[in-house]
C-alpha cells in the first residue's frame, strides 16, 4: 500500500529514548515532516511486534542501544493536501526506552540527531507532539518502579 494517499491508516512506531533528562531526537530527511525534529521511527513491518519495530527503527536511524522498552502512548498523525484529501495517515505507537549506550549517528531516514531537554524543544522546528511526549517520558516511572498512585 502506498504511504501517500493510503486506503487505510498505516501503523507506525516511534522510539522515545530517555537518557537522564535528555531525549534522542532525529531530524527527518524525507517527507512527511522533512526537516523537522521528532523521535526515530517508521512503519511496522508484517510479522513484527510493536516493540520489535521500534527497536529496528531505532537501530536503523541512530545505532543507539536502548533497553527496557514499554509502550507509552498512541497518536494519530493525519495530514491533508490542499484539496482536503488525506495524504498521510499514521497511527503511531510510542515506545519509551532507557538509553544504554552510544551517542548515535544519523542514518537511514534521519539527517541529523541530538540529545535534547524539554526546554530545548521550543527552539527547534519540532513536530507538535514532541514536547508532550518528552514530558510524558520524564513523568514515566523507571522500569520496576511504580508511581505513588499505582502503588496506592
Amino acid at each position: 500500500m502506498s504511504r501517500d494517499y493510503p486506503s487505510r491508516p498505516l501503523v507506525g512506531v516511534l522510539a522515545l529514548v530517555r537518557r537522564d533528562d535528555r531525549f534522542l531526537l532525529v531530524r527527518r530527511a524525507k517527507p512527511p515532516n522533512q526537516g523537522r525534529w521528532g523521535c526515530p521511527g517508521g512503519v511496522q513491518e508484517l510479522g513484527e511486534t510493536v516493540i520489535e519495530a521500534a527497536q529496528r527503527e531505532l537501530a536503523e536511524e541512530t545505532g543507539v542501544d536502548a533497553a527496557t522498552p514499554r509502550i507509552l502512548t498512541a497518536l494519530d498523525a493525519i495530514e491533508r493536501d490542499g484539496d482536503g484529501r488525506v495524504q498521510y495517515h499514521y497511527t503511531l505507537i510510542v515506545v519509551l526506552f532507557d538509553w544504554r549506550s552510544g551517542e548515535g549517528e544519523a542514518a537511514d531516514d534521519a539527517e541529523a540527531l541530538g540529545w535534547f531537554r524539554l526546554e530545548d524543544i521550543e527552539s527547534l522546528p519540532a513536530l507538535p507532539a514532541v514536547g508532550a511526549l518528552i514530558l510524558q517520558g520524564l513523568e514515566a516511572p523507571a522500569p520496576g518502579r511504580h508511581s505513588a498512585t499505582a502503588a496506592g
